[in-house]
């Protein structure tokens, strides 16, 4: 997937967040956004994901050589973010179904390698995601992101909540299953 931003810019009321974005992103590429704390880089995320327009400039998504339509983004896109919600009722098999259901995993993942992908006991696949700590939360989300069947994967500050030992292993879940898809991380 290819991605050409041109003078892009997204304000909330009269404050500009960001503006004159142009570039380009390539099949493959990875890329970091970094800056402080409401410095703009969820919202670019955000734009970037499909789920905000911007207020200014345009993207073109393209695939297979032709332009995507901007309502089937959602289907190559995937992103892993602390203020995204889980289905709190869902116990962890649950959730990693349901999610497989309307988005793919990759190649060789199904929903049982997902969950031992995580490296939880094995008895949390039936716990309800409400009984989870922050950290297996994102643990989960960016299992969800790096897995699903997407050419353009965003994390949003992926090593929110983790310990030591949790972005050892999201390193890892990176290393491995990245692959030959455009990465975008934004982290201060």
């Amino acid at each position: 997937m290819k991605i050409s931003l041109d003078n892009i810019g997204k304000k909330f009321r009269r404050d500009w967040i960001f503006r004159r974005i142009t570039t380009e992103i390539g099949p493959g590429q990875r890329w970091s956004v970094l800056g402080p704390n409401g410095s703009g880089k969820s919202t670019l995320l955000r734009v970037l994901s499909g789920h905000l327009t911007p207020s200014k400039g345009s993207i073109i998504f393209h695939t297979g050589g032709k332009n995507l339509d901007k309502g089937a983004v959602y289907q190559h896109v995937s992103i892993a973010a602390p203020y995204m919600e889980l289905i709190e009722e869902f116990s962890l098999a649950e959730l990693v179904a349901f999610h497989h259901r309307f988005k793919p995993f990759i190649a060789g993942m199904g929903p049982d390698s997902v969950v031992d992908l995580l490296q939880f006991r094995s008895f949390v696949a039936q716990q309800q995601i409400r009984e989870f700590s922050s950290g297996m939360k994102q643990r989960v989300k960016l299992a969800l992101a790096l897995c699903s069947d997407a050419r353009l994967i965003l994390l949003d500050e992926p090593t929110t909540n983790l310990d030591r030992q949790g972005v050892e292993w999201y390193l890892d879940l990176i290393t491995r299953f990245a692959g030959d898809r455009s990465l975008i991380v934004a982290s201060n």
